[in-house]
């Protein structure tokens, strides 16, 4: 395998359009990253650079240790997973799998013996004379990520390749992907839109947004310290509650400085008395083992993650009790993180 370095990649559009400004960080070797942000960030820009897919603009790409700028896709010792599988419909799986290591010189007998290593890897070992017509969502993505496996590259790419299915498959995709991660010890660069899957993959995720990196971390560490309010409104399901101007000020260490506070739903608490916050209950999402309340006190609408046998009625008047040690301040204005 191979680390991924980038210092200052850039994608400018011939009419003027920047998708990517300035991105810099590595991908260690064997390390799973995950680029997350909404539509339109970079994120995908940026793996289609990594690629070869996309010219780059400016800055310096390369993977184990070798600028490849300027090198073609097939010459970079990657590859690639779609969204939409992008799978041969008249080959079978075996063939699927099969097509790449053609393409390359490789004799039959190593490549037999690739596929029938990736075929036990995903479980796919009984599919191999099927047609993708015949496979489940979740059965052609795995073809698509044996696709990828029997290549042995130095680097594997994917892009959003749960987004085309449904909630379950997407879970047990998502836990073969981690299995199949930890199985190799491989470089992998994931693109996802979704939060959750990012949280959960990602060693190290890349947080974008329009175009440039927002911080870089462990899952848990921007969950627990994001840099600014576009990280901590977008990772965190519910996402966190922010109070401003006076209500923000009422718990505020940082004098009259206009601050936002950032509070999660599960440190947001209901109190037994009055309680520092009060708040009416406009609607409770009961989730099995939790119950999501959304709240509104003045302007605020607010979400509180509480135990589902002590949630309040709707159109009650509930108090509640922020964590003290768990309050995230942003500078008003610029956004960043205060403490």
């Amino acid at each position: 395998m191979a680390d991924v370095r980038l210092e200052q990649v850039r994608k400018v559009y011939p009419d003027g359009h920047v998708a990517v400004h300035g991105a810099t960080f590595e991908v260690a070797d064997g390390e799973l990253m995950v680029l997350v942000g909404p539509s339109g960030c970079g994120k995908s820009t940026l793996l289609r650079m990594i690629a070869g897919l996309e010219e780059i603009s400016g800055g310096t790409l390369s993977i184990g240790g070798r600028v490849v700028n300027d090198v073609a896709p097939k010459d970079r010792d990657i590859a690639m997973v779609f969204q939409n599988y992008a799978l041969y419909p008249q080959m079978t799986v075996a063939e699927n799998l099969a097509f790449g290591l053609k393409l390359r010189g490789i004799g039959k007998a190593e490549a037999k013996q690739r596929i029938d290593a990736a075929a036990e890897t995903l479980g796919l070992a009984g599919l191999l004379g099927k047609l993708p017509k015949e496979l489940s969502g979740g059965q052609r993505q795995r073809v698509a990520l044996g696709r990828a496996l029997v290549r042995e590259p130095k680097v594997f790419l994917l892009d959003e390749p749960l987004s085309n299915l449904d909630a379950k498959l997407r879970n047990n995709v998502r836990s073969e992907i981690a299995r199949l991660h930890r199985r190799l010890g491989a470089t992998m660069v994931y693109v996802t839109h979704d939060q959750v899957e990012a949280m959960t993959l990602g060693q190290r995720i890349v947080v974008l947004n329009e175009g440039v990196v927002q911080q870089i971390d462990t899952p848990m560490a921007l969950y627990e310290r994001p840099a600014n309010l576009f990280v901590a409104g977008f990772l965190g399901s519910p996402a966190m509650n922010f109070l401003r101007g006076d209500a923000a000020k009422r718990f505020s260490p940082h004098g009259g400085r206009d601050v936002v506070l950032g509070i999660r739903p599960e440190h947001l608490r209901l109190s037994a008395g009055e309680g520092a916050l009060r708040a009416q209950v406009e609607l409770v999402e009961p989730v099995g083992s939790e119950s999501f309340v959304h709240l509104r006190s003045g302007d605020h609408a607010l979400v509180a993650r509480v135990e589902p046998d002590r949630a309040p009625a709707v159109g009650d008047t509930a108090g509640f009790d922020l964590a003290i040690d768990r309050l995230h301040f942003f500078d008003a204005e610029s956004g960043l993180r205060l403490m």
